[in-house]
Protein backbone atom coordinates (compact mmCIF):
# COMPACT_ATOMS: atom_id res chain seq x y z
CA UNK A 1 0.00 0.00 0.00
CA UNK A 2 1.13 3.96 -0.86
CA UNK A 3 2.09 5.59 1.69
CA UNK A 4 0.12 9.09 1.72
CA UNK A 5 2.64 11.94 1.37
CA UNK A 6 3.19 14.11 4.36
CA UNK A 7 1.45 17.90 4.77
CA UNK A 8 4.25 20.28 3.67
CA UNK A 9 5.37 22.11 6.89
CA UNK A 10 3.87 25.00 7.64
CA UNK A 11 5.72 26.08 10.56
CA UNK A 12 8.44 28.35 11.45
CA UNK A 13 10.94 28.26 13.50
CA UNK A 14 11.73 31.58 15.02
CA UNK A 15 15.41 31.93 16.85
CA UNK A 16 13.33 32.34 20.31
CA UNK A 17 12.92 28.65 19.63
CA UNK A 18 9.39 29.06 19.40
CA UNK A 19 7.87 27.04 16.09
CA UNK A 20 5.45 29.60 15.18
CA UNK A 21 2.62 27.54 12.89
CA UNK A 22 0.82 30.00 10.11
CA UNK A 23 -1.93 27.80 9.92
CA UNK A 24 -3.00 27.89 13.08
CA UNK A 25 -0.32 30.41 15.16
CA UNK A 26 -0.74 29.84 18.94
CA UNK A 27 -0.77 33.07 21.22
CA UNK A 28 1.95 30.99 23.15
CA UNK A 29 4.58 30.84 19.84
CA UNK A 30 4.69 34.54 20.16
CA UNK A 31 7.27 36.69 21.27
CA UNK A 32 7.92 40.27 20.99
CA UNK A 33 11.42 39.84 19.88
CA UNK A 34 11.00 37.76 17.12
CA UNK A 35 8.73 40.30 16.06
CA UNK A 36 11.11 43.21 16.34
CA UNK A 37 14.29 41.06 14.45
CA UNK A 38 12.02 39.81 12.20
CA UNK A 39 10.75 43.39 11.17
CA UNK A 40 13.83 45.05 11.31
CA UNK A 41 15.16 42.95 8.55
CA UNK A 42 11.99 42.99 5.63
CA UNK A 43 12.12 46.21 3.42
CA UNK A 44 9.53 48.10 2.66
CA UNK A 45 8.60 49.16 -0.94
CA UNK A 46 10.93 45.63 -1.52
CA UNK A 47 13.90 47.30 -1.41
CA UNK A 48 12.82 50.25 -3.80
CA UNK A 49 14.01 52.99 -1.47
CA UNK A 50 16.51 55.83 -1.36
CA UNK A 51 18.90 55.50 1.58
CA UNK A 52 22.21 53.18 2.29
CA UNK A 53 20.15 51.15 4.24
CA UNK A 54 16.31 49.82 3.60
CA UNK A 55 13.37 51.62 5.31
CA UNK A 56 12.09 48.73 7.46
CA UNK A 57 8.59 47.57 8.61
CA UNK A 58 9.67 48.03 11.97
CA UNK A 59 10.20 51.57 11.39
CA UNK A 60 6.90 51.33 9.19
CA UNK A 61 5.18 50.94 12.24
CA UNK A 62 6.95 53.17 14.09
CA UNK A 63 5.94 56.06 11.80
CA UNK A 64 2.31 54.57 11.64
CA UNK A 65 1.98 54.42 16.04
CA UNK A 66 3.63 57.79 15.83
CA UNK A 67 1.03 59.57 13.01
CA UNK A 68 -2.41 57.67 14.50
CA UNK A 69 -0.95 59.12 18.04
CA UNK A 70 -0.67 62.37 16.49
CA UNK A 71 -3.76 62.34 14.57
CA UNK A 72 -5.97 60.72 17.87
CA UNK A 73 -4.28 62.48 20.86
CA UNK A 74 -6.84 60.51 23.06
CA UNK A 75 -6.12 57.07 22.31
CA UNK A 76 -5.45 55.07 25.33
CA UNK A 77 -2.39 53.06 25.07
CA UNK A 78 -3.94 49.61 24.04
CA UNK A 79 -4.97 51.02 21.24
CA UNK A 80 -1.57 53.37 20.22
CA UNK A 81 0.17 49.14 20.59
CA UNK A 82 -2.77 47.65 18.00
CA UNK A 83 -1.67 50.62 15.04
CA UNK A 84 2.30 49.59 16.86
CA UNK A 85 1.44 46.22 15.35
CA UNK A 86 -0.74 46.67 13.03
CA UNK A 87 1.58 45.26 10.54
CA UNK A 88 3.10 42.66 12.78
CA UNK A 89 2.22 39.31 10.54
CA UNK A 90 4.87 40.55 8.38
CA UNK A 91 7.62 39.37 10.91
CA UNK A 92 6.89 35.72 9.07
CA UNK A 93 5.09 36.38 6.06
CA UNK A 94 6.66 39.26 4.72
CA UNK A 95 5.69 42.55 2.79
CA UNK A 96 3.77 41.95 0.36
CA UNK A 97 3.59 45.12 -1.75
CA UNK A 98 -0.62 45.96 -2.56
CA UNK A 99 -0.58 44.82 -5.90
CA UNK A 100 0.96 41.08 -5.10
CA UNK A 101 -1.81 41.18 -2.29
CA UNK A 102 -4.35 42.37 -4.51
CA UNK A 103 -3.60 39.22 -6.66
CA UNK A 104 -3.24 36.61 -4.15
CA UNK A 105 -6.58 37.89 -2.72
CA UNK A 106 -8.17 35.65 0.39
CA UNK A 107 -5.82 33.42 1.45
CA UNK A 108 -2.94 36.17 1.77
CA UNK A 109 -5.70 38.05 3.76
CA UNK A 110 -6.65 34.74 6.06
CA UNK A 111 -2.98 34.14 6.81
CA UNK A 112 -2.65 37.58 8.35
CA UNK A 113 -5.54 38.17 9.91
CA UNK A 114 -4.83 34.46 11.64
CA UNK A 115 -1.96 35.90 13.07
CA UNK A 116 -2.39 38.69 13.83
CA UNK A 117 -5.11 37.74 16.00
CA UNK A 118 -2.68 35.33 17.59
CA UNK A 119 -0.06 38.13 18.24
CA UNK A 120 -3.09 40.70 20.22
CA UNK A 121 -4.21 37.63 22.27
CA UNK A 122 -0.73 36.88 23.19
CA UNK A 123 0.19 40.85 24.31
CA UNK A 124 -3.35 41.17 25.87
CA UNK A 125 -5.22 42.39 22.87
CA UNK A 126 -8.43 41.76 21.42
CA UNK A 127 -8.10 39.82 18.55
CA UNK A 128 -10.48 41.32 16.07
CA UNK A 129 -8.99 44.96 15.94
CA UNK A 130 -12.20 47.01 16.34
CA UNK A 131 -13.37 48.64 13.48
CA UNK A 132 -12.87 52.36 14.68
CA UNK A 133 -9.15 51.77 15.03
CA UNK A 134 -8.95 49.66 12.36
CA UNK A 135 -10.53 52.32 9.77
CA UNK A 136 -8.28 55.34 12.09
CA UNK A 137 -5.02 53.30 11.56
CA UNK A 138 -5.70 52.50 7.79
CA UNK A 139 -5.76 56.40 7.86
CA UNK A 140 -2.37 56.42 9.30
CA UNK A 141 -0.98 53.77 7.57
CA UNK A 142 -2.27 56.18 4.15
CA UNK A 143 -0.03 58.97 5.27
CA UNK A 144 2.83 56.84 6.45
CA UNK A 145 2.54 55.80 2.71
CA UNK A 146 1.97 58.93 1.16
CA UNK A 147 5.31 60.09 3.07
CA UNK A 148 7.30 56.33 2.52
CA UNK A 149 6.27 57.04 -1.24
CA UNK A 150 7.67 60.99 -2.02
CA UNK A 151 10.49 60.74 0.34
CA UNK A 152 11.77 57.43 -0.36
CA UNK A 153 10.48 55.56 -2.69
CA UNK A 154 10.72 57.50 -5.86
CA UNK A 155 6.81 58.54 -6.31
CA UNK A 156 5.82 61.90 -8.37
CA UNK A 157 3.79 64.11 -5.53
CA UNK A 158 0.78 63.64 -8.21
CA UNK A 159 0.82 59.70 -8.31
CA UNK A 160 1.16 59.90 -4.61
CA UNK A 161 -2.02 61.72 -4.55
CA UNK A 162 -3.72 59.57 -6.43
CA UNK A 163 -3.04 56.47 -4.72
CA UNK A 164 -2.82 57.19 -1.30
CA UNK A 165 -4.46 60.80 -0.76
CA UNK A 166 -3.26 64.06 0.72
CA UNK A 167 -1.88 64.00 3.98
CA UNK A 168 -2.11 66.37 7.11
CA UNK A 169 0.65 68.37 8.28
CA UNK A 170 2.81 66.18 10.76
CA UNK A 171 5.09 67.65 13.51
CA UNK A 172 8.83 67.72 12.93
CA UNK A 173 9.46 64.51 15.41
CA UNK A 174 7.01 62.32 13.41
CA UNK A 175 8.76 63.17 10.40
CA UNK A 176 12.15 62.54 11.36
CA UNK A 177 11.03 58.26 11.78
CA UNK A 178 11.15 58.73 7.99
CA UNK A 179 15.10 58.19 7.74
CA UNK A 180 16.28 54.51 6.66
CA UNK A 181 18.11 53.45 9.99
CA UNK A 182 20.02 50.46 10.37
CA UNK A 183 18.75 46.73 11.21
CA UNK A 184 20.00 46.57 14.83
CA UNK A 185 18.88 50.38 15.65
CA UNK A 186 15.05 49.72 14.19
CA UNK A 187 14.70 46.84 16.18
CA UNK A 188 15.99 48.47 19.28
CA UNK A 189 13.73 51.17 18.74
CA UNK A 190 10.70 48.99 18.05
CA UNK A 191 11.35 47.14 21.38
CA UNK A 192 12.06 50.46 22.88
CA UNK A 193 8.57 51.51 21.87
CA UNK A 194 6.78 48.46 22.35
CA UNK A 195 8.11 49.06 26.34
CA UNK A 196 6.96 51.92 26.52
CA UNK A 197 3.23 50.82 25.59
CA UNK A 198 2.91 47.98 27.70
CA UNK A 199 4.73 49.30 30.66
Amino acid sequence: MTRSPAPPRAWQRMLSGRRLDLLDPSPLDVEIEDIAHGLARVARWNGQTRGAHSFSVAQHSLLVEAIAGHLNPDWPQPWRLMALLHDAPEYVIGDMISPFKAVMGDAYKAVELRLLGAIHLRFGLPAVTPAVLKRRTKEADKVAAFLEATELAGFERTEALRFFGRPQPLPREVLALLKPEPTEMAQARFLERFGQLTG
